[in-house]
């Protein structure tokens, strides 16, 4: 199945080798930008508004400023049962937990994947967002996988996510290049554990707490095609597939890139940490240096800065995602 795209566009290869190229030529000095909030938000607006096209590179952070934490509360309120059998302390590091067998192993991704997936974030962030590039022409480049963006409004056509999709299951060795939806197992597997629907119609802890760590034998997840053993369809390794869908993707942002090359673009990053610079951070400054007409936006809270090349042309803001939008939206 590989092969049927070998000649098509890859974006995301393409990211990677900008990124690694723009590395070869910074002095390594970076800069955090100058003036308070309000006039580094006021000049991001001044930007959106006159940008031919926005391109948003999202992290982990765009998510956690919408209320997709990994730990606290949420992590307290679900999974309280894991933290006291097995002393894990939060979603991301449960996720590579030696659990004893697969019932118990399965359980837990049934709760990590329905409360990262299949649930509305806390907080508007999301929809902000596409009220703030409402009318623009714009295209998504994230390396988050809770499907918020869509959950949002966001056109399918205009995202791609480069690390896969919480809703997606594959096979473990990802040598047929099939993935295929898990929401109906989601659904049965949170039910065989105890939670129940609340008035929203989510899954919620029973008043007794009375649920399980396991799901029955029967309920472990197969592949349709061959009742061979799944795995989430999250980029971790080799065996990672990249299917139709987002193979897709990648065709469109390379050609959504190619289109807007050198008109003036806005590159629009939020929540991007430092575990994968090179697949949006990296290539944001590789594109953002090459095209003079462009502006780089950085906005992460603790974590906003760019290299001392794109100083002229950066609006780095270190605050919470979320309030930068609704400030936008007030002006």
């Amino acid at each position: 199945m590989r092969d049927l795209f070998r000649d098509r566009p890859n974006g995301y290869i393409d990211s990677i080798k900008r990124g690694q190229a723009v590395m070869s030529y910074l002095n390594g000095q970076m800069v955090y930008g100058e003036g308070s909030i309000q006039e580094r938000t006021e000049k991001l607006a001044a930007a959106m508004d006159a940008a031919d096209a926005v391109i948003i590179g999202a992290g982990a952070g765009l998510s956690t400023s919408a209320g997709f934490t990994y730990s606290g509360e949420r992590f307290e309120r679900y999974f309280f049962d894991f933290a006291e059998e097995y002393g894990i302390t939060d979603i991301y590091s449960g996720g590579f937990f030696p659990f004893p067998n697969d019932e118990t192993r399965w359980a837990w991704w049934a709760r990590a994947i329905y409360y990262n997936r299949y649930i509305k974030a806390p907080k508007p962030v999301y929809e902000n967002l596409l009220k703030v590039v409402s009318g623009k022409d714009y295209f998504v480049v994230t390396t988050n996988v809770d499907h918020q963006f869509q959950r949002a409004g966001f056109d399918k056509k205009r995202l791609f996510y480069t690390q896969g999709d919480f809703g997606l299951f594959q096979s473990e060795d990802g040598k047929d290049g099939i993935t295929f939806d898990n929401e109906v197992w989601v659904n049965r597997a949170m039910e065989a554990q105890g939670f129940i629907r609340d008035d929203s119609g989510e899954f919620d802890v029973p008043s007794d707490k009375s649920i399980k760590m396991h799901i029955p034998s029967e309920l472990i997840p197969v592949m349709p095609t061959t009742g061979g053993p799944v795995t989430n369809n999250l980029r971790a390794d080799g065996t990672f597939v990249e299917d139709g869908g987002w193979r897709d993707a990648s065709a469109r942002y390379s050609d959504f890139l190619r289109r807007h090359e050198n008109m003036n673009v806005l590159f629009l990053e939020l929540g991007v940490g430092a575990n994968t610079p090179v697949i949006i951070k990296f290539p944001f400054w590789q594109m953002a240096i090459t095209n003079k007409n462009s502006t780089y936006a950085c906005v992460n809270y603790g974590e906003a800065f760019c290299p001392a090349e794109l100083e002229e042309r950066s609006i780095c803001i270190s605050s919470d995602i979320g309030d930068v939008l609704e400030t936008i939206l007030q002006f």
